[in-house]
């Protein structure tokens, strides 16, 4: 294989166009740290770009975990695949193999704890409990949280308001700070709608996987409640999560400015409605779940924007 084609295959294998959530949600983070450092101090540009590594590193090998997981319990040879759901394929495939996955998922695994650990012994240990609560995440998400219908919700917390929450840290935490004083109001309201996205995003594409995933021994929202109700779930998800952007100027948390964070609720609304109405119907959902991308990626970008002025 050519070292081209090896690129390409392992591009596929990472699910490359997806780490950009990683980066969407330390960019929340750095426009909050912006608006709350003091004037007479800057944000290190080395600690934002090792916050960009660390977060996408966490991404990849929770990525990569899955994806040994799926294929080690047979989950990977049923799946009915689309662009956004079921995984890569590129081990069913026979591109990469089982032993090269599990080493490059430890490798990152490694690679994002490291970056913890140093961020937080210049900025705050704080950042080393959000680290660990991560890595366990990333170790334990196919193993046992997948099992007890726990995936979406640390998901969620880990790869979106922790996030969120531990860049802001990163760039304004000092060593013995006061936890109290440490994180403000708005950086806890902020990281809400970005935490409840993240969920969102692996319920809906849950759907499409629900056969497969109940035969792999997956005990999901989707498993466990069928798809109806989860793609319920999901709706009354879209509707919490732009209700919490609407509520936070009203009660004077952010500045009226966080409402362009709600532009995309039109597709957030279709991606609802197919689901609710379709969503055992995997050539309906495709859309769907590409209308889900996009509002997710959309809203955090938008988020991250509205901070700025």
């Amino acid at each position: 294989m050519s070292t081209n084609n090896n690129l390409k295959v392992w591009l596929a294998q990472i699910r490359a166009p997806f780490l950009i959530l990683a980066v969407l949600l330390v960019a929340i983070g750095v426009s909050l740290s912006y608006k709350y450092i003091p004037a007479n101090e800057s944000i290190s540009i080395m600690h934002i770009v090792l916050l960009v590594l660390g977060a996408v590193a966490s991404h990849i090998s929770v990525n990569l975990f899955n994806e040994y997981s799926d294929y080690s319990t047979k989950i990977d040879f049923s799946t009915q695949r689309t662009p956004f759901s079921g995984g890569s394929g590129m081990l069913v495939s026979g591109f990469t193999k089982p032993n090269q996955v599990l080493t490059v998922a430890i490798a990152t695994l490694v690679i994002s704890a490291a970056v913890g650990l140093y961020l937080a012994l210049v900025s705050h240990m704080l950042i080393l409990v959000f680290a660990l609560i991560g890595g366990i995440t990333i170790v334990a998400y196919t193993k046992v949280l997948t099992k007890f219908a726990l995936g979406e919700l640390f998901s969620g917390l880990t790869l979106g308001s922790l996030m969120v929450i531990g860049s802001y840290i990163a760039l304004t935490a000092t060593p013995g700070m006061p936890i109290a004083n440490v994180i403000p109001t708005e950086v806890w309201w902020i990281s809400i709608p970005a935490g409840i996205l993240t969920s969102l995003l692996l319920l809906i594409n849950e759907l499409p996987d629900l056969e497969a995933d109940t035969a792999g021994g997956r005990r999901h929202i989707v498993v466990l409640f069928g798809r109806k109700v989860a793609a319920w779930v999901y709706a009354t998800g879209m509707i919490l999560t732009f209700g919490s952007i609407i509520a936070m100027p009203l009660l004077g948390i952010t500045s009226y400015w966080v409402y362009i964070a709600l532009l995309p609720i039109p597709l957030a609304i279709k991606a609802s409605v197919t689901a609710v109405q379709n969503g055992d119907d995997i050539k309906q959902m495709v859309p769907a779940l590409g209308s889900n991308v996009v509002v997710v990626l959309a809203t955090d970008f938008l988020l991250a924007l509205s901070l700025i002025f």
